[in-house]
């Protein structure tokens, strides 16, 4: 007892200690408050941009960075556009949440006297950009930020948290990888002695997260973090190089050597996804060629990410939708996927595509009775290539979707229709190109019953036989696949007299057989007139959004059950299927390489 009292003694000690400690009021205190937030200046510089301004200024807004810490320097180059209004728009409404706004406008000239198109960089275009920079870059330092964040005009940040993770990185020159739908990005990771761009093995892996981290490389651009607080950051400058300057008049070429000199190092950051942009087009595009390039961009971001919700304090144009010249323009979607019926609406939206969703037929759902009320029989013998097994319910859901578009085309009379699928994503100039080559068609009076828009190739021994005279097509071989294709009246009256119902197999197996290239003859056999005219888009202009082994890939005809017996479930897509793999790499000698080009083939570029 006489223990307990006197270990509870300190104790009481430490109490009338602590009391006394704050018995007088100069003597009580309160925790420190948090340090404010770091100051950022965000610095953009953009020409001909009001295409992309409406995504890349909401993408700054949601910044998770507090607004009345950041101060924005806005410039316009030489525009031809209506830029200028838009940015002064946006400026005027948002000025109150931030903390400084400068704004440096030109409304004249609209052009430089050497360039040879908007898309042309000169010589007198680099020294421009690099003055704005290093006048971004000087008020940054003026106003004592912290940071200093270059965003150009068309790069998309989708990560609200891009700002933070860069500044906990504590690199002086660092930028977070944006995405592209093609391997170039906002880094390199090879520089020749005469400063120009090299390709090295370390490139892929980096762009393709194969490896993540935050990585050392020779440059980055378009979008990077300065860090204004490190003492090396005094000696960067964009304008005018340094006297002894020989390499390429380029403003990231001249940052990169202008860091190199300070002994500063540039990092690229892929630990997240922070961001999109496009890829660079060809010096002879057009400024419409430039807008269409931006909203594939668009595209790319729904692909696996919510939509880029533009600036609420932008009025955005509205867009007009038409049906590219087609009499219908169908989207097959299962009611119960909601989530790739809204994307594909938003995605044919953005490419003011109108299109009439047709509600799939859900095998899964379908029971015994239901299938033998439509007479589906199945084809005598009929396995699948690959696992060996029987056609599942999805199968034969996606089989009777098909069907009854086909019906209805007949039922309608529509001379032609495109049919798309609800988990494809497009490529760049889609709609101009399929437009084009409906065009081409009719000019030369081809004959066609069924174009293949997307598919997989599966005969890849051979090249397939160009049609001449039209710009990529070619005369279609044993393919898998019917994310979208276009159907002639006359097509679909063919696809219906055949009776397949009858005679039930995969649609995409179907498909072939009535162009007469399946390679089973004993499936053919069953099919007595074998004559649809079927072609090929090439290159292909929609692809699936996933394949076998992705993040988020899900099929609803492969993983399901067997059309006449639920007790056996199919899952083999999952483990071993080639159907929804990637197309196997084609030997030199099968690509089709004698096909007519269109210049839209060649406007962007790639890695670089």
């Amino acid at each position: 007892m006489a223990a307990g009292r006197c270990r509870a003694l300190p104790l009481l000690l430490l109490a009338a200690l602590g009391r006394a400690a704050a018995y007088f009021p100069e003597e009580r205190w309160r925790p420190e408050s948090p340090l404010r937030a770091p100051r950022v200046t965000v610095a953009i510089i953009a020409r001909n941009a009001a295409h992309a301004l409406p995504a890349v200024l909401g993408g700054l807004e949601r910044l998770r960075h507090p607004k009345e810490r950041t101060a924005l320097w806005v410039a316009v180059d030489h525009s031809e556009d209506n830029t200028t209004a838009l940015l002064r728009e946006w400026l005027v409404r948002v000025q109150g949440l931030y903390h400084r706004v400068e704004w440096r406008p030109m409304e004249e000239p609209r052009s430089y006297p050497d360039e040879e198109g908007p898309k042309h960089w000169s010589s007198s275009r680099y020294e421009h950009v690099m003055k704005l920079r290093q006048a971004a870059l000087q008020s940054a330092r003026d106003m004592w930020a912290d940071y200093l964040l270059f965003v150009d005009a068309d790069n998309v940040l989708t990560n609200p948290d891009t700002l933070g993770l860069l500044m906990a990185e504590n690199k002086t020159v660092v930028a977070p990888m944006l995405d592209s739908r093609a391997a170039y990005s906002n880094f390199w990771c090879g520089m020749t002695a005469q400063g120009y761009y090299k390709r090295t093995p370390a490139y892929l892996p980096i762009r393709k997260r194969e490896r993540r981290g935050c990585f050392a490389v020779p440059m980055v651009h378009s979008t990077f973090l300065l860090d204004l607080r490190k003492e090396a950051s005094r000696l960067l400058t964009f304008y005018p190089p340094h006297p002894d300057y020989t390499w390429p008049f380029d403003d990231i070429i001249v940052f990169a050597s202008s860091c190199k000199q300070a002994e500063v190092q540039m990092f690229v950051c892929n630990k997240e996804v922070y961001g999109f942009l496009p890829v660079p087009l060809r010096s002879h595009s057009t400024l419409q060629d430039e807008t269409e390039s931006f909203m594939h961009v668009l595209l790319e971001i729904m692909v696996k990410n919510p939509p880029a919700e533009p600036s609420r304090y932008l009025s955005v144009p509205p867009k007009s939708p038409d049906k590219m010249g087609f009499d219908e323009v169908f989207m097959i979607n299962l009611k119960r996927r909601a989530d790739r019926r809204e994307r594909m609406l938003r995605t044919l939206h953005e490419q003011e595509i109108a299109c009439k969703v047709v509600e799939a037929v859900d095998g899964k759902a379908m029971n015994s009775s239901e299938v033998e009320a439509l007479g589906i029989k199945m084809l005598p013998g009929y396995k699948d290539p690959y696992h060996g097994r029987p056609l599942t319910k999805g199968e034969l859901g996606c089989f009777l979707s098909h069907y009854r578009v086909w019906e209805e085309i007949v039922e309608r009379g529509l001379g032609k229709s495109v049919v798309f699928e609800d988990d494809l994503r497009f490529e760049i100039f889609f709609k101009r190109r399929l437009m084009n080559l409906m065009y081409d068609l009719e000019e030369e009076g081809v004959g066609w019953d069924l174009i293949y828009i997307g598919r997989k190739r599966m005969q890849v021994e051979q090249p397939e036989r160009s049609v001449p005279h039209v710009r990529n097509l070619v005369e279609a071989d044993y393919s898998y696949w019917t994310l979208a294709y276009v159907v002639s009246l006359q097509g679909a009256r063919k696809l219906l007299a055949a009776q397949p119902l009858s005679k039930m197999l995969p649609v995409d197996e179907f498909l072939p057989i009535m162009f007469n290239k399946h390679p089973v003859s004993d499936y053919m056999k069953h099919f007595k007139t074998r004559n649809l005219l079927a072609f090929s888009v090439e290159p292909l202009l929609v692809y699936p959004t996933h394949y076998t082994g992705d993040d988020g890939y899900i099929s609803d005809t492969e993983t399901s059950v067997v059309w006449d017996n639920e007790k056996i479930k199919t899952d083999w897509d999952r483990a071993k299927s080639q159907k929804m793999k990637e197309q196997q790499e084609l030997r030199r000698e099968a690509k089709n390489s004698d096909v007519l080009q269109s210049p839209l083939d060649s406007t962007a570029r790639d890695e670089l």
